[in-house]
């Protein structure tokens, strides 16, 4: 049975499609028009009894009314990035607490579980992967869960809500559990998410893992971009098993139905399955990076040899260009300073003098000769 207490007979305070005092027995066709900003937030608003849909509101104020009208229904309100107005709204209406509400405002948060009083709220952080742009996406998901209604406040483009809805409403036995029956499959709507995840970035590692022994310098890039999505995605998953065990620890305290029980303890696995492989997916990383730092500093020792090499061939060749010029400096040195015709140079008019400078010459350049070549020069 919905529990009416909570809910008051006028209608509820700061709803956005009735910004003007409404009067104390409002019709749905009297209010003001509701903004464009304020129409596009409610992604659908439906109403169920026994696991059936009755009714689908196009406004949150129409929606509160039907739901007074169905002592036994419960509300499944879907919002997308809603203005504060809305929230607020939905706060006054339902019973909602101020803190959970500005954490639903505010977004950013890290999954958590809190319950206030009879009303649940769930954090969670769906994410989908990108082929085209080989990268990991990460929305953000505020569930409210009450005794007769659910809302969701999405916070980017995934999870996709629309087929959680579909697959509920064509199973309109579990659906009839009520509001807990939603949660659960929100919850598993969002870890079956993490699926794709995991085979895109396992493929990426593998990509990665070949780049980085083809030496491909722009690897270490991309190995620390998607390090840093493994750090989301660990956020994203690790708080989830705690969440998931302490909703199975009351149990017994809130009567859960034994098929909620079982649904929710195969989703507790297969969160715990992806959080074992993200944590892996961070390990390997971490390993792929040092061996292509490893692989980097071999390539660098392996350039630093090889121009050491190249610069001691080139010293080489400049000793052995520069000891035959030292050698062939003698003999044009000689020649040179009897080459200048002056008339009172030594040695200018004797007859050995030709002959003994062409043998020194020969012995300066056989003498230089023998020196480089006993310090391998030559």
């Amino acid at each position: 049975m919905r529990h009416t207490w909570r809910r008051s007979t006028t209608p509820p305070r700061g709803t956005p499609e009735t910004p003007a005092a409404p009067p104390p027995a409002p019709e749905p066709s009297t209010p003001p028009p509701a903004s464009p900003d304020q129409h596009s937030t409610v992604v659908q608003a439906s109403l169920y009894r026994d696991g059936r849909r009755v009714s689908t509101p196009s406004t949150l104020a129409e929606t509160f009314r039907l739901l007074r009208e169905q002592p036994d229904g419960m509300a499944w309100i879907g919002l997308h990035r809603p203005p504060d107005s809305e929230l607020l709204s939905l706060a006054a209406e339902f019973d909602l607490h101020e803190l959970a509400v500005e954490d639903a405002m505010e977004a950013h948060q890290r999954p958590k579980l809190e319950r206030y009083g009879d009303t649940l709220f769930v954090v969670l952080r769906a994410a989908r992967y990108l082929d085209a742009q080989e990268e990991v996406d990460f929305g953000e998901l505020h569930v409210f869960v009450g005794k007769d209604f659910v809302i969701t406040v999405r916070h980017g483009a995934a999870p996709d809500l629309s087929a959680v809805r579909r697959r509920m409403e064509e199973t309109p036995e579990l659906l009839a559990l009520g509001p807990e029956a939603v949660l659960y499959a929100i919850l598993d709507a969002v870890v079956d998410g993490y699926a794709p995840v995991v085979a895109g970035v396992q493929t990426d590692i593998d990509e990665i893992e070949t780049e980085v022994f083809g030496g491909d310098p722009a690897v270490s890039r991309r190995i620390y971009e998607l390090s840093r999505e493994m750090v989301e995605f660990q956020r994203a998953t690790r708080p989830l098993v705690g969440m998931l065990h302490a909703l199975m620890a009351g149990f017994a305290k809130y009567g859960t139905d034994a098929e909620l029980q079982r649904y929710l303890r195969d989703v507790a696995d297969h969160v715990t399955h992806t959080s074992e492989r993200v944590d892996g997916f961070r390990q390997a990383l971490t390993e792929i990076l040092t061996v292509n730092g490893t692989l980097v500093t071999q390539q660098q020792n392996a350039e630093m040899r090889a121009l050491a090499e190249a610069g001691f061939e080139q010293n080489e060749e400049i000793k052995k260009i520069s000891s035959w010029a030292a050698i062939l400096f003698a003999p044009t040195l000689v020649g040179t300073i009897y080459g200048m015709n002056f008339e009172t140079m030594p040695e200018l008019k004797w007859a050995a003098g030709y002959p003994f400078a062409i043998l020194l010459m020969a012995v300066v350049c056989t003498s230089l000769y023998v020196i480089f070549k006993r310090r391998d020069w030559l």
